[in-house]
This record gives structure tokens, sequence and C-alpha cells, in this order.
């Protein structure tokens, strides 16, 4: 059974980034706040971890839009 509706791909805006757009593309692809996923980017960089990292990877691998 399919779905005749697609969901976006998961691509970094060329409008509404603040930094890379990497938490505008993850929220636009989840249908997510974006305001939500940018604060919890936020408050996970205060936790020990790859953070930082993650967030790179994503910005390298990520592709823009094609607008």
């Amino acid at each position: 059974m399919s779905t005749s509706a697609a969901s976006p791909s998961l691509s970094r805006p060329r409008h509404g980034r603040m930094i890379a757009g990497v938490c505008a593309g993850i929220a636009r692809r989840f249908g997510w706040s974006t305001t939500v996923v940018r604060v919890v980017t936020v408050a996970s960089l205060l936790l020990p971890g790859p953070q930082v990292l993650a967030y790179v990877v994503l910005w390298l691998l990520m592709p823009n839009d094609r607008d």
C-alpha cells in the first residue's frame, strides 16, 4: 500500500537558516517546529558527547535544496 503524499526529503533549506540549515531541514522533514529542534540541539550541547561532530557531519552530508 502506497500513499500519494510524499514526505519532504532531508535537505537543508536555502531560506530560514540560522547557521547551516541542519535543524531547519530536520524539522521540515519530520514536521516538527524549527524552534523546538534548535532549542533541543543547543540544550544537548550542555551534555557530554559528540553533538558538535554529529552536526558537522550532517552539515556536510545533507544537500542544499534544489530551489
